[in-house]
């Protein structure tokens, strides 16, 4: 599979077989990727927990996700990557007062799509979750204070059938040259 077959093969699936968990090598693997990400002053902030406890699991479902949106589907994930940054002084604290950039932020997203395209390689299917409950997470999972809780990625064998066509906006839209709004030839 070349990355540009892993890139379009990429989608979010809300439908994972519980009975099928995902084996340690390949959690290891994911985690392997994420953690050759680039990060703003080689940093590193990332730190994972793999949840596989279905009780666990459950618990996150309950009590860690944003208001109104539960996100069910995760319940049936045989794993849960927990995405945390342990803030670094220089790049994360001191970078962020002169430029007003977030770097962990963008760290966090770079090492966690890491693990999806990864993922994909292997033939598993993930969904990104961002509206998550920061403190109950923080609070079920054990993670300090000094942490932040940026995200969390469900990871199993997909049940769904695979979208037959994605949509993009065209390249015009999205890519211009030498300026904004100039189109790139």
């Amino acid at each position: 599979m070349t990355f540009d077959d892993i890139v379009s093969a990429r989608h979010s699936v809300r439908a994972f077989d519980p009975a099928r968990p995902v084996p340690p090598e390949d959690i290891m693997a994911l985690i392997e990727a994420a953690r050759w990400a680039p990060s703003a002053c080689n940093s590193q902030v990332w730190r994972f927990i793999a949840v596989t406890d279905p009780e666990r699991i459950r618990q996150i479902c309950a009590q860690g996700m944003g208001p109104i949106l539960r996100n069910k589907f995760m319940r049936d994930a045989p794993l849960i990557i927990v995405g945390c940054a342990e803030l670094d002084i220089v790049a994360n604290k001191i970078g962020t007062k002169f430029t007003g950039i977030e770097y962990y932020q963008l760290d966090m997203g770079i090492a966690m799509e890491h693990i999806v395209l990864k993922a994909t390689e292997l033939g598993l299917g993930t969904c990104w979750v961002g509206w998550i409950n920061e403190e109950n997470l923080r609070s079920t999972l054990g993670i300090p204070k000094h942490v932040r809780v940026m995200a969390l990625i469900a990871v199993g064998y997909s049940t769904e059938t695979a979208p037959s066509k994605r949509t993009r906006k065209p390249m015009r839209k999205i890519l211009y040259a030498d300026q904004w709004g100039k189109a790139f030839h």
